[in-house]
This record gives C-alpha cells, sequence and structure tokens, in this order.
C-alpha cells in the first residue's frame, strides 16, 4: 500500500492555499482527478477498491462526479454491475437521482474518491436505502477527515488511504 500511497502523492497532492467541501482552508488539495485520469493508477487504485468488496455484494455505486471513473474501473475488475448516484435529479428527460438498473432488496458497496466530511456519501448512502438497498459499506481512496472511524454514520466505512500515507501530517 505504501507504493500505492506514493503514486497518488506523486499524481495528486498539490500544495498552496485551497478551500474544501466543508468550506474550510487547506495547505494540501488531493485532486481526484489527476488520479482517477491516469489509467495505470486508476487500474492499481481500482484493484485495491475491488478487493474490499465483500461477497454476496449485488452491486456497485458511485457518486457523481469523482467516483464515477473508480466505480466504472471496479465494475470492470470485479464484474459486478454498477449504478451512479446523482447529487440531486436532473431536470429533464428521466429526471432521475440513480442511473443505471438498481432493484430493491440489493446489497450496495458504495465507492468514493476523497472523503472530507462524509457529508455527500453519507447523502447517497441514505438514498440507496430509501430505494430499498442495503448499504454494505462505503469505501474510498482517501479519507482527510480530521477524525477517522471504521463508521460514517450508521454505515460501515474505510478507505486506502488516509491524509499520513501521503507524508501530511494533519488531515486539513
Amino acid at each position: 500500500m505504501a507504493d500505492l500511497a506514493a503514486r497518488v502523492r506523486e499524481a495528486a497532492l498539490l500544495e498552496g492555499d485551497f478551500v474544501l467541501s466543508s468550506g474550510r482552508r487547506s495547505r494540501f488539495y488531493v485532486d481526484k482527478y489527476l488520479f482517477s485520469t491516469e489509467p495505470g493508477l486508476l487500474g492499481e487504485i481500482s484493484r485495491e477498491l475491488a478487493g474490499r468488496i465483500p461477497g454476496g455484494v449485488d452491486r456497485l455505486a458511485g457518486v457523481e462526479l469523482g467516483a464515477v471513473p473508480l466505480v466504472v474501473a471496479v465494475s470492470l475488475q470485479s464484474g459486478l454491475p454498477y449504478v451512479i448516484v446523482r447529487r440531486s435529479g436532473k431536470s429533464y428527460g428521466t429526471a432521475r437521482e440513480i442511473e443505471g438498473r438498481l432493484q430493491e432488496g440489493e446489497s450496495v458497496v458504495l465507492l468514493e474518491d476523497v472523503v472530507t466530511t462524509g457529508a455527500q456519501a453519507l447523502a447517497a448512502a441514505e438514498r440507496l436505502c430509501a430505494l430499498g438497498c442495503r448499504v454494505e459499506r462505503i469505501v474510498a481512496v482517501l479519507d482527510r477527515r480530521e477524525r477517522p472511524e471504521e463508521r460514517l454514520g450508521r454505515f460501515h466505512f474505510e478507505a486506502l488511504l488516509r491524509m499520513g500515507d501521503l507524508g501530511v501530517d494533519t488531515p486539513v
């Protein structure tokens, strides 16, 4: 995992003055698009994420837009179908909040890129549950929360990497 951390750091860790999704300022920013648009690195990440999927899962889910490359790559690795969870329903066409086929009673693993507060992942997981699915866990590439725990709300949570793995001694 140290090699993966080094590769993510090299590809995506930026230093400067950034405003995070939480509204807080940080000297460090991990640009998920810089690691998810590199085929070799995306392949390595997707293999690691696929290894975190428990047996018996029916489907993967990813939050638009950042987790879409991840969920596609992990779907190709694992053979599991996936859905994309929109932040809000689109106002045209089908007006769906979930893109793809999802059936009530399915067991789902939600994939996320970088978790700063977890609010977006938590909202997506709750939406999947409201549709009758069981969210087995939420798995992220990077957890940059100040106090990482094994739960995100009521859901089991795990991450491949934390900021410390990237050589950053403080999450913010």
